[in-house]
């Protein structure tokens, strides 16, 4: 059964911890470095990854012995290294200029598919039904593929400059989101 608020609900929580508006610095850093990101890959493994993780999450952490407090920490480790690249300017995460998988890391995981998003999936599940966690993963998958799509534009709307202050000040933003998952799970 179809709940319009739950799907709102949901579909409100996950924009928020996705947080696709506050990673585009991030994300036309990483089409700078790589000159391609394929918008419909790093959605359609964003997605996959969500899914596998939704219905299989906990018992693939299990597999390996991990909980979801230290799977958290570890996504906020390598978020925490993001952010001081975007902060810094420097290279930690290179990417191959011939190679796609920038569109799929770090891309689709961690930024869209990452441990807060995954982590928040399983929360879901224990109050909300399938098939409406499913519409409202669907929603945010069609709002990141659109912002992935409109990089391009973004990037020459702000121009060199803005890109740069956007950079620094959502570095800063993501260094403080990396701390505060940290301290979380630690």
């Amino acid at each position: 059964m179809f709940s319009v608020q739950d799907i709102s609900t949901i579909a409100l929580t996950l924009f928020a911890v996705i947080d696709i508006l506050g990673a585009l610095p991030i994300i036309i850093n990483i089409k700078q470095k790589s000159t391609h990101i394929d918008s419909g890959w790093a959605t359609i493994a964003a997605g996959a990854l969500m899914l596998v993780f939704l219905f299989l999450g906990e018992k693939l952490l299990g597999l390996f012995g991990i909980d979801v407090a230290s799977f958290a920490l570890a996504g906020s480790i390598v978020i925490f290294i993001i952010a001081l690249e975007m902060i810094l300017g420097i290279d930690i995460f290179r990417a191959d200029p011939n190679d796609k998988a920038g569109s799929i890391i770090p891309i689709a995981f961690p930024i869209i598919a990452g441990s807060g998003t995954l982590t928040t999936l399983i929360s879901l599940k224990a109050v909300y039904s399938y098939q409406n966690i499913l519409v409202g993963v669907v929603i945010n998958l069609l709002v990141v593929y659109i912002a992935l799509k409109s990089t391009g534009k973004i990037e020459k709307l702000l121009g060199k400059a803005g890109l740069s202050l956007l950079r620094k000040f959502f570095g800063i933003v993501l260094l403080a989101i990396a701390v505060k998952l940290f301290k979380a799970n630690i």
